[in-house]
């Protein structure tokens, strides 16, 4: 969704979540943007009226963290971004339009590929070709894609079940590879937790 541009010169606070390796948005951020409403919590309640199945899984779709803002830290919903393309399904705003219709058109894709698996490996190709990166790192990274499904499979029929265990081994691996967690490389190049925004 990040090289999708239709938050264009709009600030929405982020942050990004560790243990889920996701980021998370300000859903009343988003919803000031497509709505342009002068109060987007009283716009939130209401679309949660209108929508009684969205408003069920709300908890879930929407944790609360705290917020860096101008008046200083306070709790604020957050949505990853599955669940931000949840709700912006219930904004009836010419401005969600070009989220809803990149949605439907991803959807559309991915049942092609289900229904023919290398249509998933050309499109992957196709993103990195169009990121820049030379064909023989292309084709290196789609043999290690490879061989980590391999790998992950062999797990689950071990009885792996968790992320946070998939997380564990994946760390334990790098640690005795690199000498370096994922998160320890992390820091290394300077990609540490932080609250951000995007624009």
């Amino acid at each position: 969704m990040g090289s999708i541009k239709l938050f264009e010169s709009k600030q929405i606070r982020t942050v990004w979540n560790e243990e889920d390796q996701k980021w998370y948005f300000v859903v009343e951020d988003v919803v000031l943007v497509l709505t342009d409403s002068k109060d987007p919590k009283q716009y939130i309640k209401r679309m949660r009226q209108r929508d009684e199945e969205l408003a069920k899984g709300w908890v879930q779709i929407v944790p609360i963290l705290w917020v860096e803002t101008a008046g200083g830290r306070q709790k604020m919903g957050y949505a990853n971004a599955k669940g931000l393309l949840r709700i912006i399904q219930s904004i009836p705003s010419p401005k969600a339009e070009p989220f809803k219709l990149w949605l439907a058109q991803v959807g559309s894709d991915r049942l092609d590929e289900i229904e023919n698996p290398e249509l998933a490996t050309q499109r992957t190709r196709e993103l990195y070709k169009l990121k820049g990166y030379p064909d023989d790192w292309i084709e290196k990274r789609m043999r290690s894609i490879a061989i980590r499904e391999d790998l992950t499979d062999e797990w689950k029929n071990r009885g792996v079940r968790e992320q946070k265990e998939y997380s564990i081994l994946t760390a334990e691996i790098s640690k005795a590879t690199f000498g370096l967690t994922p998160s320890g490389y992390k820091k290394i190049k300077g990609l540490k937790v932080r609250t951000c925004v995007t624009t």
